[in-house]
């Protein structure tokens, strides 16, 4: 079974992605931390993010079991993240690898941005979690001051809605809901609360209903 869960950031998509899969005894891919880990290669050679040639080697020469999860979160690489991943040379290079991971036995959950649109268009379930801006702010915040960098909610707004732009505006793979995807707000829910509609959505479509 294949789950795509595409929204946008700091929605939920990542913790829920985790959830499912350990629920449903399925692996998990969090496809925005291949492309933070390409965003991660180019600033580490100091080369420009919009430097095509350097994002796409970084793209095809990536190792995701030398992934350090921790670096690539920060908030620096997440902001980086948004620009490569607009790349289509990028995003054509990671293809192959995101449709073998959830190909393998006995499939995936994947979350990011074009995951039931382009990566499994026939996905077995699509998920698209979204919230209002303000409440994902809200979440990202902590979450990074939890990590102990010290920002301010009002600027992590900002930057969601810059990303957010990015994302739907692109010309490569745009954010946006597959037809049939279900739509999950989590803008009033708590995780938990989350995890149980989300799971609904599984069971209701494996059930036919």
């Amino acid at each position: 079974m294949i789950i795509a869960i595409d929204g946008p950031a700091a929605s939920g998509k990542g913790t829920l992605g985790k959830r499912l899969a350990a629920h449903f005894g399925l692996r998990h891919l969090d496809t925005g931390l291949i492309y933070r880990a390409v965003a991660k290669a180019v600033l580490d050679a100091g080369e420009p993010l919009g430097d095509v040639a350097c994002a796409a080697r970084a793209a095809r020469t990536l190792d995701p079991s030398q992934f350090d999860e921790t670096a690539l979160k920060s908030h620096k690489v997440g902001e980086a993240a948004s620009v490569v991943s607009a790349i289509p040379e990028v995003r054509a290079a990671l293809l192959d690898f995101q449709r073998d991971f959830g190909r393998t036995p006995p499939g995936a959950v994947l979350d990011g941005r074009d995951i039931g649109t382009v990566i499994f268009p026939d996905a077995d379930v699509k998920i698209f979690v979204t919230a209002a801006p303000g409440a994902r702010a809200r979440r990202r915040t902590l979450e990074l001051q939890a990590a102990g960098a010290s920002v301010q909610e009002a600027d992590v707004l900002a930057d969601i809605l810059r990303r957010d732009e990015r994302d739907t505006g692109r010309a490569a793979a745009p954010l946006k809901r597959a037809e049939d995807a279900h739509l999950l707000d989590t803008t009033h829910l708590d995780i938990d609360a989350a995890f149980r509609a989300a799971i609904d959505i599984v069971e209701a479509v494996r059930a036919g209903r």
